[in-house]
């Protein structure tokens, strides 16, 4: 999947950029408004998608002055699919919520950062996580492991890319946030997906938040 456009994966077209914008508006657009929006084509080529998109009634023009002002008809029976596709890492991210949930051993932080939390790379990137486990388990236990593996291999059905998981026990997440600049790459931004906020995770004492879990 494209981390940078999702969307890309079904319409590898410039449609799919123009339906990208017109899915997210609250409000009619004009193409010259879409073509900035959408960062692709040229304003004639956005046009053109837009007037072919309107034929088929998916997309709505509506007479404003001088101009036509396009909103996506939400009533159409493919305006789910489309929204749907706009969406990818929403729905991306409340999958991996999911199977974290009903994980045995719950992490103490467990979130998405790098491409996939910008909302840039490629077909090539990895789906960064970041997971912190707790203190009383050690990275070799049969359950942890299994839980981990199965994760990176959900990430790799969903999305078709390679799944990279930073590990990380809550002591040394501690050590890290003081000596690692890497914390960035976490936090800048993130997409939290279960446990504790990564920086209450650091100040919450390890034994502390064993005790809450046993």
């Amino acid at each position: 999947m494209d981390l940078a456009s999702p969307i890309s994966t079904v319409v590898p077209s410039l449609d799919g950029p123009v339906l990208l914008v017109l899915a997210a508006a609250e409000e009619g657009l004009s193409g010259r408004q879409i073509h900035k929006l959408a960062g692709a084509g040229s304003v004639a080529g956005v046009r053109l998608v837009l007037q072919r998109l309107a034929a088929t009634g998916l997309v709505h023009g509506d007479d404003h002055g001088s101009s036509l002002l396009y909103r996506l008809n939400r009533k159409h029976l493919l305006a789910p699919i489309v929204e749907q596709l706009a969406n990818l890492r929403r729905t991306l991210t409340t999958h991996l919520v999911a199977e974290i949930s009903s994980w045995h051993i719950s992490p103490v932080h467990a979130s998405l950062y790098g491409a996939i939390a910008r909302g840039d790379g490629d077909l090539e990137s990895d789906v960064d996580l970041l997971l912190i486990r707790p203190d009383h388990y050690d990275v070799a236990d049969t359950l942890w492991t299994a839980q981990v593996n199965h994760l990176m291999q959900s990430v790799v059905d969903l999305t078709g890319n390679p799944a990279h998981i930073f590990e990380l026990s809550q002591s040394e997440l501690a050590n890290h946030l003081t000596t690692a600049p890497i914390l960035n790459d976490w936090t800048h931004p993130n997409l939290h997906l279960a446990g504790l906020p990564l920086p209450e995770a650091a100040r919450v004492p390890a034994t502390a938040y064993a005790l809450d879990h046993l």
